[in-house]
């Protein structure tokens, strides 16, 4: 290929910033407590409050991820039909996940915007209660692709010491969700944090060479997430959603019992499947996973803590 070409398609001296191979055809075993065949991660997104907001000096009011499919942002108004559709997921659909995962004993990692948590008390210290892994979702449900680094490295600073205020300890895990390509090396440079999950790159924790140490990616997912009830082309039935779920806990649960296991990420979000026809199709499949053996249900950063226990980075970097 022709040197110029090969330039600019990002072949200087072999180096490429992505990773096309991962663990390739060679899996490693995870080695999952207990001889586990698969492990379970649910995800609850919470961001109620946190979102973008004309009372909160936001150019415009939100427009992601509610029962208004289609929805702008409209510059300089508020959008009430979207901040009620807010305000049900932690006045009402988060309550509804509590109370499903409390009664199940089921472990759980919160993915928390930090203004989120400080605007109800009552839900973070119910978190706390049921001891659920608290990570960090940053400081606001914004758009970081439009921050400069300065700001952004002052919103992920000022979401951990907010953070440790209202929870009594410091994250361990953060997630941005809408990162810049700042984002990871702001973290790393923080340095406090055991993992991070702006990732959807495989089905195993992976390490990554980091800023003075390695840094470990616990990858998250946008398909079996119950986002897709508030996109394009995703799901419109609580059966649909259950379906996917479990034809995804099948076939993992498979190639782990023939030497292969892996982790499966579920995304929820308070004011999607906190709304009681979701919710049905999720204690259905809460049900269905616990009518398995040899299943680890973790949090995010048990995860994490085993993997930095059985898989070091120098072995793997």
């Amino acid at each position: 290929m022709d040197k110029a070409i090969m330039d600019q398609l990002g072949f200087r001296g072999g180096s490429y910033p992505r990773d096309m191979i991962g663990y390739g055809r060679h899996m490693p075993d995870p080695r999952w407590p207990n001889n586990a065949k698969i492990a379970v991660q649910f995800v609850i997104n919470y961001e109620e409050g946190g979102e973008s907001c004309i009372l909160d000096g936001d150019p415009a009011s939100e427009a992601l991820l509610s029962e208004n499919i289609g929805a702008v942002p409209w510059p300089g108004q508020r959008n009430l039909n979207i901040e009620s559709l807010y305000e049900y997921g932690s006045r009402a659909g988060f309550w509804r996940l509590w109370r499903i995962f409390t009664c199940h004993c089921l472990p759980v990692t919160v993915y928390a915007v930090t203004l989120a948590l400080m605007r109800n008390p009552e839900a973070a210290a119910a978190m706390k209660e049921a001891n659920w892994e608290i990570a960090s979702h940053g400081l606001r449900w914004l758009e970081y692709k439009d921050f400069n680094e300065s700001r952004e490295r002052s919103h992920i600073l000022e979401a951990i010491r907010l953070h440790e205020e209202i929870m009594g300890e410091r994250p361990l895990g953060f997630y941005q969700g809408k990162p810049s390509g700042n984002t990871l090396r702001l973290l790393m440079e923080e340095g406090g944090f055991i993992y991070s999950s702006d990732s959807y790159a495989d089905e195993l924790p992976y390490w990554i060479q980091g800023v003075g140490k390695p840094h470990l990616i616990v990858p998250y997912t946008l398909d079996a997430n119950d986002m897709r009830f508030a996109t394009v082309q995703g799901f419109n039935s609580g059966q649909q959603f259950f379906t996917y779920l479990r034809d995804s806990f099948d076939i993992l649960y498979r190639e782990g019992k023939e030497g292969a296991p892996k982790m499966l990420s579920i995304g929820l979000h308070c004011r999607l499947a906190g709304h009681p026809g979701r919710t049905a199709a999720l204690e259905r499949f809460l049900n269905y996973v616990m009518g398995h053996e040899h299943v680890w249900i973790a949090r995010r950063i048990d995860i994490a803590r085993h993997w930095h226990t059985n898989h070091p980075a120098e072995k793997r970097l």
